[in-house]
């Protein structure tokens, strides 16, 4: 059996720990004991989505950074503060945690939680390399976790309605393309305040770093980690990552067989590695390809996925979706969004860990988008095409 098969049909197999067994410790109508991990402005934000459900205690918040503590626990006033996640895992402080740190911790971070015995919500992308994919499916299977992905599209109810009514239905015909751009993202151009210049007395450089090659203390590689492709991979695994995954949801396939990408920093000479505009482009083996365009050039701004087929296309993104038949003349099919997709991708993870039913976006989906976008990073990188088999998860020689 190869990997792809082991881990699917473990996927919809191995969670082994029943709803009753579950429920013994934690009742239907119980709040969940949540710990947050990594309280940057994301954190804290989908921190707040979870306390808007009402079905959560915040009880724990860690950060290498003390003042992000005390900024989450402004919200969660009774959470306890941790500045080492091992720590906060050893009690019975929480009962599941959400992993909201630079991409570089997420591995570690989510295995040790996962082997602690805590179901886990982790932002995307999930990995920092694809070889990480299968250490946490693996992790999450073993110990019978519930693990979400935070792509949120998986839970958008126009997402989901999309899919059945307009791809499933074969209202596209053939697919051929499915075209993806995210333009202008501020998260990849923030600039560190003054205040940073120096290294904060209560700010852990060290542990920052964490499983990332020593170097001395830099505001920015801090501040803005997603222009560094030691610590994150860029607009490709933070942008790319959400609109493959949708992609994948739509169509049904994951597997891409080769990868290629190219872009640079253009624009801002600022020392960042990731670049500031990259094009990337995936084939898959049932005969379509999927790009990727994404640009922080000023004044460029837009983002969402367009699907083509033969006899129509789909376009998509977090606040509509239009169906336009092939044709000339045609009149396009509009459905608007009713509501951020985030808090019922949040909903839908409270109720996995009550049902210990998989999630929406469960670990192994979140793998299999991430090393999809890892594609074009490594294309990037090494400056050539990629031949891929998704089935083994290797790279293959040209």
């Amino acid at each position: 059996m190869n990997r792809r098969d082991l881990l699917r049909r473990s996927s919809q197999a191995a969670i082994a720990w029943t709803a009753s067994s579950y429920a013994r410790i934690l009742g239907a109508n119980d709040k969940i004991n949540l710990g947050l991990i990594g309280a940057g402005g994301r954190g804290r934000g989908v921190m707040g989505t979870f306390i808007k459900t009402n079905q959560v205690n915040v009880t724990a918040v860690c950060d290498v950074f003390s003042e992000r503590i005390d900024q989450a626990q402004t919200a969660a006033p009774g959470a306890k503060g941790f500045a080492d996640h091992r720590k906060l895992l050893e009690g019975k402080t929480a009962d599941a945690v959400l992993i909201a740190t630079p991409d570089h911790w997420h591995t570690e971070i989510a295995i040790d939680a996962l082997n602690a015995g805590k179901d886990v919500y982790v932002e995307k992308p999930l990995t920092l390399t694809i070889e990480e994919g299968p250490r946490i499916v693996r992790a999450a299977r073993v110990n019978n976790r519930i693990c979400q992905v935070g792509m949120q599209q998986r839970s958008g109810q126009h997402y989901i309605q999309a899919r059945e009514e307009i791809v499933k239905a074969g209202k596209l015909g053939k697919i051929t393309l499915a075209r993806t751009w995210w333009h202008g993202n501020g998260a990849h151009l923030m600039k560190a305040p003054p205040r940073m210049a120096t290294l904060p007395s209560n700010l852990d450089w060290a542990r920052f770093l964490g499983p990332v090659k020593w170097r001395d203390y830099d505001p920015q590689q801090f501040w803005n980690f997603r222009a560094y492709l030691d610590f994150g991979g860029g607009q490709v695994t933070d942008l790319f990552t959400h609109w493959i995954d949708v992609v994948h949801m739509m169509i049904g396939e994951d597997n891409p067989i080769s990868g290629v990408a190219a872009g640079g920093v253009y624009h801002y000479k600022d020392g960042r590695t990731a670049p500031d505009t990259v094009n990337v482009l995936l084939e898959y083996p049932t005969g379509w390809t999927a790009t990727f365009e994404g640009t922080l050039a000023p004044g460029v701004t837009g983002a969402g996925v367009e699907i083509c087929g033969t006899a129509g296309k789909l376009w998509i993104t977090r606040g509509r979706y239009e169906f336009t038949p092939a044709g000339r003349g045609a009149t396009p099919t509009v459905v608007q969004s009713p509501r951020d997709q985030t808090i019922d991708h949040v909903e839908n993870f409270l109720d996995c860990c009550r049902t210990r039913k998989l999630p929406n976006g469960d670990v192994y989906i979140g793998h299999r988008s991430a090393a999809a976008s890892h594609l074009g990073n490594i294309s990037y990188v090494q400056k050539r095409r990629l031949r891929y088999d998704p089935d083994r998860e290797e790279i293959l020689p040209l």
